[in-house]
């Protein structure tokens, strides 16, 4: 056996991976005797065969036999008047044995334009009473063409978006200028058809990728952009193509591996729908260049496969047939589902990678195989796992947001979008920023929703049902943003038998934690949601003063705190001294909160590292007195069950400014308290004061209550904390 790499055989353009194919199904069929295996390796075609290169090369020049592509259908196939008949009356004029099944076919095709009385392009009905004619006549040779050009359903003929519309992309014939390809490859006046002087040196470099001259200025249509010439194709205002025919030929001959079929649902009555291998509806996501007029400008998406062990014609055949992805228990609709059926190995296991392309319109009106992106095949518990827990709900957003949407609900679910190809292109499971953002980004479609309540009544979408709270430790990063969204987004309370998480302070919700859990849109909650377009300060200074209202209600005697996750006084430093991204810090808090956290079980708490405090001075790990102040008279728990009533002034006067005087009274509440401090009033007043009001929302649990607030109260903290 020898194996060949085909350096000219690679994934991009789409001429050169159908070429790829095109060469493997013509030899596994003309020279079975040859066993040829193909796989891929890297951007590479590898072919292993008994045929050494040389021999691969006479093999092509001298023996192989062209698929007889036809379309009598078309306008500009050669079979009208107005058409361009050199390379079809060259073909029928010869007497070469390997052009017989091309002539025998071009004699049925002939046969039957004439049955029906065609001088011309047939219109719309006499084109599919041919397509079911040429079906029926003939020879079996021709019919793997022909079920890749179209298939005959119920609803009428339906043509793969592969070979444009029925072997025809604008004003580009396939099969003509495939036969003037092979006529320039060809020397058909000679009863051998041998190959011409140039054809080897061509074929060189359309395999080998070896230098060459001779390329044309001919057309290739949609497989590859790049040669096709035009506008901006190159230095200057315009270019010509450069076209090698041996490229074109093998990539029609590829493209006969594609086959459409036609299916329709048991349940249901309408016409056949046609399915493609590995093809979607497009998503404009996901690549450099994407813009949401690219779904609506584009045929489809096409997902290549790129498989890692070789495999002989029939196990490609039939990986090929299969070509279904899927997401959960449903096949994949368009790109964004694809990609997650690619990560979670929703698809054949023999597939290393998938090459995307989307067949988008380019200069002009023209459609171009668009190379987009290349995922490759692993599972991925994020998206498998953590996101299949909604995905009922992310197909109805995207459904719905794709048209006339407003534009922050728009921009939130392209933004989905993204996330979601980011996250399925990460190589590696454990990839904590692409879980984040794609987070934030589901935090982002749900604040959309809430601020377009109009809109979401109307398309009856409900709310993002609570999500596990396994996505904080797999989107957990080193930084004060994520840990300090994170304590608040894991906040909860009990008022007259309604729980209260955060996230009901940041949009009408009402949760509930059943199996499933479940969120719904409540109206009559809407006076405790708190306005999230101003800065952080301010948001949290909001939710605080709701929080105390509702604590007044619970009539507790002391401030009502459960978290899951701390917070850490590094972090609320950084809030308090205004070293935070705060629009990443909103960002993170819409997304976190929609983790449920159920309010009867308090096990499994998520763990969050601790900050790197290796870097820091020891100073700036323990907050201002002033914090500690105010953060012992809003301590849910205090050493020795002590308790501070609660006293809401406190916090009014600091998030009003009034840093002196919420110092004079907390100090007072703490005495009345017998709770032991060391300081004295502090003058904190403005900003300062305010910030540190919000801080006040953060929850601590007993060692970092301990580690803030030791410096002020060492004797209600007598033991040393580590830092």
């Amino acid at each position: 056996m020898h194996t060949i790499s085909l350096l000219g055989c690679t994934p991009t353009p789409l001429a050169a991976y159908l070429k790829a194919l095109g060469l493997f199904r013509v030899l596994s069929q003309q020279r079975p005797d040859a066993t040829p295996r193909a796989n891929w390796q890297g951007n590479t075609f590898v072919l292993s065969s008994a045929l050494d290169r040389d021999q691969l090369r006479e093999f092509l020049l001298r023996h192989y036999v062209p698929s007889p592509l036809v379309a009598p259908w078309n306008g500009g196939s050669g079979f009208y008047p107005k058409d361009n008949t050199d390379a079809i009356e060259t073909i029928e004029a010869s007497t070469a044995p390997r052009f017989e099944v091309y002539r025998q076919t071009i004699t049925a095709s002939r046969e039957a334009t004439a049955a029906l009385g065609l001088t011309e392009k047939p219109d719309a009905d006499r084109k599919e009473r041919l397509l079911l004619r040429c079906r029926n006549t003939f020879s079996e040779p021709a019919l793997e063409w022909l079920d890749s050009a179209f298939v005959l359903t119920e609803g009428g003929a339906k043509y793969p978006p592969l070979l444009g519309t029925g072997g025809n992309d604008g004003r580009l014939e396939f099969t003509n200028n495939f036969m003037q390809r092979l006529t320039e490859l060809f020397d058909l006046s000679d009863p051998e058809a041998p190959a011409t002087p140039t054809a080897a040196a061509l074929l060189d470099h359309a395999l080998f990728d070896t230098p060459t001259r001779g390329l044309a200025d001919k057309p290739i249509g949609q497989f590859s952009p790049a040669v096709g010439g035009g506008a901006n194709a190159s230095t200057g205002f315009d270019a010509k193509a450069t076209l090698n025919p041996w490229d074109f030929v093998l990539a029609l001959e590829g493209a006969l591996l594609f086959a459409a079929a036609a299916i329709k649902r048991l349940e249901g009555t309408a016409p056949g729908q046609l399915v493609y291998p590995f093809c979607v509806q497009p998503s404009g996501s996901g690549y450099g260049s994407s813009a949401a007029a690219d779904e609506d400008g584009s045929r489809c998406e096409i997902w290549m496969p790129l498989w890692s062990a070789p495999v002989r014609l029939p196990e490609l055949q039939t990986l090929l047939a299969e070509g279904r992805a899927w997401v959960g228990r449903r096949p994949a609709k368009n790109g964004v589902d694809f990609a997650r059926a690619v990560a979670s190995l929703g698809v054949d296991r023999g597939i290393a990678e998938f090459q995307r392309y989307g067949f988008h319109v380019r200069n002009g009106l023209a459609y171009f195989a668009t190379p987009l992106q290349r995922l490759r095949v692993h599972r991925d518990h994020v998206t498998t796992d953590l996101l299949a827990a909604c995905d009922g709900w992310i197909q109805r957003f995207l459904s719905k947001a794709s048209s006339n949407a407003p534009s922050s609900v728009a921009r939130a679910a392209r933004r989905l979008e993204a996330a979601i190809f980011a996250r399925c292109a990460v190589p590696q499971s454990d990839h904590p920023p692409s879980t984040q953002e794609l987070l934030a980004s589901l935090g982002d479609c749900e604040r959309a929703l809430a601020t377009s309540a109009k809109w979401t009544a109307e398309n009856y979408i409900p709310p993002i049902p609570p999500l596990s709270p396994k996505w904080i430790t797999a989107a957990a990063t080193d930084d004060a943003e994520f840990r300090l969204a994170a304590s608040l987004a894991s906040l909860g309370l009990w008022i007259d038998k309604q729980f209260f998480p955060i996230r009901r302070h940041l949009e009408a919700v009402k949760i509930g934690f059943g199996n499933p859990p479940w969120a719904a849109w409540d109206e009559d909650s809407s006076t405790e949601v708190v306005s999230s377009d101003g800065s952080a300060t301010s948001l949290l200074i909001g939710i605080m003063r709701r929080r105390l209202l509702l604590a007044q209600k619970l009539g507790g005697t002391r401030w009502p705190e459960y978290a899951r996750v701390t917070a850490w006084p590094s972090d609320i430093i950084d809030f308090a001294e205004g070293r935070i991204d705060e629009s990443r810090f909103i960002r993170l808090l819409w997304g976190l909160c929609l983790i449920g956290f159920p309010p009867d079980d308090r096990s499994g708490d998520p763990h969050l590292p601790a900050p790197k405090t290796d870097i820091v001075p020891t100073e700036k790990l323990v907050p201002p007195a002033f914090y500690g102040q105010l953060k012992l008279c809003f301590a849910s728990r205090l050493p020795d069950d002590r308790e501070v009533p609660l006293s809401p002034s406190i916090f009014h006067l600091a998030a009003s400014g009034d840093g002196e005087r919420a110092s004079e009274q907390a100090l007072r509440r703490l005495h009345s308290s017998s709770i032991p401090i060391t300081h004295v009033r502090i003058a904190v007043s403005g900003k300062a004061a305010e910030r540190t009001a919000a801080t006040l929302l953060f929850p601590l649990w007993d060692s970092q209550l301990q580690q803030a607030c030791q410096p002020i109260a060492p004797r209600l903290f007598p033991q040393s904390v580590t830092v």
